[in-house]
């Protein structure tokens, strides 16, 4: 769990939010919830935190899971083998718990859920957070964590992704997806109000990426089999020739009413890009941050911004049929 008080985890996400059919093996079909905190090594950096999901046998009791409380059974042991994988990736200032709810109804279809809190990009830090290359670094590290470090648990040839806004362009670059960064120059010229062209002119310098700062030519990670990308971040500067390694399953969502990340510049570009047509979801009505977990009554008293939808709009009703849309997908797909 965060080493920081809930206080201060709700505030720092108020300010930084705010800006912003394949059966599975020996799992049951509807499983309790095991749950974990981990410490992955990242070099010399700081270890990154990672919160785990799992189908399990033991009995499950509400528990705290960052601002959340979710049912689920505190280290408890793993039920299944050769389970298939998903691993995770937030949004810009987000954390590992933001998609609780999702990683939940995966464990309980009989997926291991992964998700990492972001170094320097994240509620507590900020600092790297126009580091775009250390996102699908990070999310490939943390697939070789669990699948060295879980042993037969994890089918290794069975691996989803799952990103949000930022996390969603994270799992496209892992995929095989090169952004084209010339195109942020005048992407924010024309929008200067948008939310990534103003973190990127409090975080760059002169508002420009230079050369030196820009994405290498990252191989995809062929473990990675299947997609779900929900309002992916950076939409506007994957073309097609930049998406076109991308061959695996994609499922694409778009918030109709995105106020962050607004239409048609992000997942309508990336739909619009992919070398083969996503299956594709929009959402009436629904706003950037309806992506993430229904609030607690703390959150949604301490960070309203995030967890305001517009009027006769449900985001908890909404997550049902987003989680089961999610959890068919890799069992399709994975």
């Amino acid at each position: 769990m965060l080493k920081t008080s809930a206080a201060r985890l709700i505030t720092r996400a108020l300010i930084t939010l705010a800006l912003a059919g394949t059966a599975l093996s020996s799992s049951p079909a509807s499983a309790a919830v095991g749950f974990r905190w981990l410490s992955m090594p990242d070099g010399a950096a700081t270890p990154v935190e990672v919160a785990v999901w799992y189908p399990t046998d033991a009995p499950a009791q509400p528990t705290p899971v960052g601002p959340l409380t979710e049912t689920v059974a505190l280290n408890a042991p793993v039920a299944g083998r050769h389970l298939p994988l998903v691993v995770m990736s937030h949004g810009n200032g987000g954390t590992a718990t933001g998609h609780a709810d999702t990683a939940e109804a995966l464990a309980e279809a009989g997926f291991i859920v992964a998700a990492l809190t972001h170094t320097g990009d994240n509620v507590n830090d900020h600092s790297r957070a126009t580091d775009l290359g250390n996102r699908p670094r990070q999310l490939s590290l943390l697939i070789t964590y669990m699948t060295t470090t879980w042993g037969d648990a994890i089918d290794p040839a069975r691996v989803g992704a799952f990103g949000f806004s930022a996390g969603g362009y994270t799992v496209l670059a892992a995929a095989g997806g090169h952004a084209d960064l010339a195109r942020i120059g005048p992407h924010c010229a024309a929008h200067p109000d948008f939310f990534d062209c103003q973190l990127i002119m409090a975080n760059v310098q002169g508002g420009v990426v230079p050369a030196a700062a820009r994405l290498s030519e990252r191989p995809a990670d062929a473990r990675i089999r299947a997609v779900v990308a929900a309002a992916p971040a950076l939409g506007f500067a994957f073309t097609a020739d930049g998406l076109k390694a991308v061959r695996v399953p994609v499922q694409l969502w778009r918030a109709e009413d995105d106020e962050i990340l607004p239409h048609p510049f992000y997942a309508e570009a990336v739909r619009q890009a992919l070398p083969q047509p996503p299956e594709n979801h929009v959402v009436p009505h629904a706003r950037h941050f309806d992506f993430l977990a229904p609030c607690s009554a703390i959150l949604e008293k301490a960070a309203p911004r995030i967890c305001e939808s517009e009027d006769g709009f449900d985001r908890a009703t909404f997550h049902q049929r987003f989680n089961r849309d999610v959890v068919a997908f890799f069992q399709k797909t994975l």
